[in-house]
């Protein structure tokens, strides 16, 4: 069993994200999501498990809220679902590194990233890019933050993202 608060001599940042001791939520609820999906993410790479067992078995161990599961398990499943088109994208951009040689969670992040950029319009693409270089700077190497910056900044650039869904006007 994974022990992500104890991933390397800087825990302290690895510790689960929730609350600050005083009862108050500290990170938001979709950022929460992605750290959930970054580790099953993770996890399914390691293993090369299934990746809905391991999402069932990432919720009986750590019991994360049902609005946490829902958008960790759309992130979860389209990555999964897109992954041959998202690693072509990495690959495009990753100039002089094969795919095989970006971390596992380096490479994860940018997989959840992609994914959000292509199919989730309803985020903003400086949000996307955003929560990547967090979530690098949380769990990846001292570097992870700045690669995960250049290599997202240019893929946004060529993408042509979706728009959102238009809410319906009152009449």
């Amino acid at each position: 069993r994974l022990k992500w608060s104890t991933c390397s001599k800087r825990s302290e940042r690895y510790a689960p994200a929730g609350d600050d001791r005083t009862g108050r939520e500290t990170v938001g609820k979709r950022t929460r999501s992605r750290e959930i999906a970054l580790q099953v993410l993770y996890q399914v790479e390691m293993s090369g498990g299934d990746a809905d067992e391991t999402v069932d078995l990432f919720w009986r161990h750590f019991n994360p809220s049902p609005e946490l599961q829902e958008f960790a398990r759309r992130i979860v499943a389209g990555v999964c679902a897109h992954r041959n088109k998202i690693d072509a994208i990495i690959e495009s951009f990753s100039e002089h590194w094969r795919l095989e040689r970006i971390t596992v969670v380096d490479r994860s992040i940018l997989r959840l990233a992609i994914f959000e950029l292509l199919m989730c319009p309803d985020v903003p693409t400086k949000v996307v890019i955003n929560e990547a270089v967090e979530l690098g700077k949380r769990f990846g190497a001292d570097q992870s933050g700045s690669f995960v910056n250049g290599m997202l900044d240019s893929i946004s650039r060529q993408l042509t993202r979706p728009a959102p869904a238009e809410e319906p006007q009152p009449r």
